[in-house]
């Protein structure tokens, strides 16, 4: 199914090829620093389009490239310490401002004095919501408008697939409860896609330092790719059942040029045993 999905979105490509168009879509910017042990990021091209307008969110005919996933990036400053806090967006929420309801801020802070060692991730299990957006190894955005589709191929997920539908149809009312969820979208000014999920089980966690949730949970993503090598992510969170109220937080996420999606098993090569047991074993 991925490789003729990737046939298509190539074949796609190409014979659009003429009709593409870059433009800056002047959003905002994107962080320029350093990484570890590099140089300066190189200044990015501008955002490339579709032939009817609309953002890729892919790499540009003749390329490759995937979107990195952002591992150090939370969705409320955590107190623990973060590996990449430049990369979170400068409106997310304090950990003391998300309004947690009484039984969910307990259960938050039970799971960080763990350590996040909980965390249903790194016992490769699938995972809904902002979860998949900093997980390692990178993921690829496949828009294949034949098809009004939307799909999302993510190596750490672990190998996980997303289907979002792009046809205007809305959520069906009998869902089972799943780990990702029935996701519809839509392009907001050609320049964002806007995704509407719903029909989340309860056995992830929507991020990785471990806010809860329950089956009433209600997401909003919006993807922006404000610069070629630059994807905003951002996030609202409405579950009725664990928060007072909804609250939103995001990242930035980096374009990995001529990297490619790899086989990865997680059952077969999980390397986080020292994050599930807190020692080597």
């Amino acid at each position: 199914m991925r490789h003729r999905l990737m046939a298509a979105a190539v074949v796609f490509a190409f014979l659009g090829a003429p009709a593409f168009a870059q433009q800056n879509a002047g959003i905002g910017g994107a962080p320029q620093g350093r990484g570890r042990g590099r140089g300066p990021r190189p200044p990015s091209r501008p955002t490339p389009h579709m032939p009817d307008g609309h953002v890729m969110l892919g790499p540009l005919p003749g390329e490759k490239g995937l979107w990195s996933g952002m591992a150090g990036t939370t969705l409320a400053t955590n107190a623990r310490g973060l590996d990449n806090p430049g990369m979170n967006l400068p409106s997310n929420l304090k950990v003391a401002d998300v309004p947690f309801q009484d039984w969910a801020r307990a259960l938050y802070d039970y799971r960080q004095a763990k350590l996040t060692a909980d965390d249903p991730h790194v016992r490769c299990k699938p995972s809904g919501g902002a979860r998949l957006f900093h997980t390692p190894y990178g993921f690829e955005l496949v828009d294949v408008p034949e098809l009004q589709r939307v799909y999302m191929i993510e190596v750490g997920g672990p190998h996980t697939w997303r289907e979002i539908f792009m046809d205007g149809r809305e959520h069906p009312k009998d869902l089972d409860p799943s780990y990702l969820g029935h996701s519809v979208g839509r392009w907001e000014g050609g320049e964002t896609l806007v995704v509407d999920t719903v029909g989340f089980n309860e056995r992830f966690w929507i991020s990785r330092e471990g806010p809860p949730h329950t089956e009433k949970l209600h997401v909003v993503e919006r993807f922006t790719r404000f610069e070629y090598d630059t994807l905003r992510y951002e996030i609202t969170v409405d579950d009725p059942g664990a928060y007072t109220k909804p609250w939103s937080g995001g990242w930035n996420i980096r374009w990995s040029a001529n990297d490619e999606l790899y086989e990865y098993m997680c059952q077969e090569n999980n390397r986080d045993v020292k994050h599930m047991y807190g020692g080597e074993r």
